[in-house]
């Protein structure tokens, strides 16, 4: 009854049977659900999704031996950065696995590498693909993403066609039937592919659309429906970000912030172009996310700047914290 009336369903969680009943729900219901589940059952393994890559040529960190240290020891099958170890001895990376197996899940070690991190969407119907536009992931100091920027000037143009031919390879490679996100890391020898995940993005969507009027839901639905989902981006740029202010301090955070967010509504908070927070008037602790438009990247990142000050008008703010990563 629930999706009676439904153009499409578009599953936003990551719960295996919870995806697998919707699944036949929508198939009895003969409503198009946006997802492609061996997609994802794929990405849920970098194991599996690291072997396919590698198979076919795509560039990926080095594995643990080979690569030396410092290497990175993940979980298999966790999302975000659930169970990440950075190690720089045998005895961190032991300590990694530890971590692993309280997890109940198998590793991935590989190489260390640093550089800006990037992503690319790409919709495929399991004949033609279609990479969509690149945005830079900003991390908070615990690799949970506080910003996502769209702009046309984050790669050079060579890197940006060859990001979009490797979201297409891997696309063909696993059959998609929907969407799917690349995550890379622009490193000194070049992008490196951290890893794929076949489902809806949280963030940088918004982001895109905000920038260029491409609205990647619209095309994941054409997509299903058997409609030209090319895209025809105007020029701008956009940035997403996300803040918490809690006992007098504003700080730049990552998207697991809003698991606590209870009452959230939508707006222009603090000169953005939009906004969903539970910010009220005199309240002493609050979230939001905003986002910011302009010609150029810099006109964008100057309305995140602007907002900062608004916000200080607004509130006892008695500092400002926007850290990142620690640099190895």
């Amino acid at each position: 009854k629930i999706l009676e009336g439904c153009d499409a369903a578009i599953p936003a969680c990551e719960e295996l049977d919870l995806l697998d009943s919707l699944q036949g729900i929508s198939l009895r219901a003969g409503i198009p659900l946006l997802f492609d589940p061996e997609a994802y059952r794929i990405s849920c393994s970098k194991l599996r999704s690291n072997q396919i890559m590698t198979d076919c040529g795509i560039p990926v960190p080095l594995p643990w031996p080979e690569c030396g240290f410092p290497v990175v020891v993940k979980p298999s099958s966790q999302s975000g950065s659930i169970g990440v170890t950075y190690a720089d001895s045998g005895e961190a990376v032991e300590a990694g696995l530890r971590k692993i197996r309280e997890l109940g899940d198998s590793p991935v070690i590989q190489e260390f590498v640093t550089g800006k991190s990037v992503s690319v969407e790409v919709v495929g119907n399991g004949k033609e693909y279609q990479s969509y536009l690149t945005t830079e992931v900003i991390l908070d100091r615990n690799y949970d993403c506080k910003r996502v920027v769209c702009d046309g000037s984050i790669l050079s143009e060579e890197q940006d066609v060859l990001f979009g031919e490797i979201g297409r390879k891997i696309a063909s490679e696993i059959n998609l039937h929907a969407l799917m996100d690349v995550e890379a890391i622009v490193a000194s020898k070049g992008l490196r592919v951290l890893e794929i995940d076949a489902r809806v993005p949280s963030q940088t969507p918004a982001a895109i659309e905000a920038a260029t009027g491409v609205n990647i839901l619209e095309r994941l639905y054409s997509s299903a429906i058997g409609k030209d989902f090319s895209c025809r981006p105007e020029e701008g740029s956009s940035v997403y970000c996300h803040l918490v202010y809690k006992d007098g301090i504003l700080r730049t955070c990552g998207e697991k912030e809003f698991s606590k967010v209870r009452s959230p509504s939508f707006g222009k908070l603090f000169g953005s172009d939009l906004s969903i927070s539970d910010y009220s008037p005199g309240s002493d602790e609050w979230r939001a996310t905003l986002i910011f438009t302009g010609k150029d990247r810099k006109e964008a990142e100057s309305g995140f700047d602007s907002a900062v000050e608004r916000i200080r008008d607004l509130c006892i703010v008695n500092g400002f914290s926007d850290e990142s990563p620690e640099v190895f």
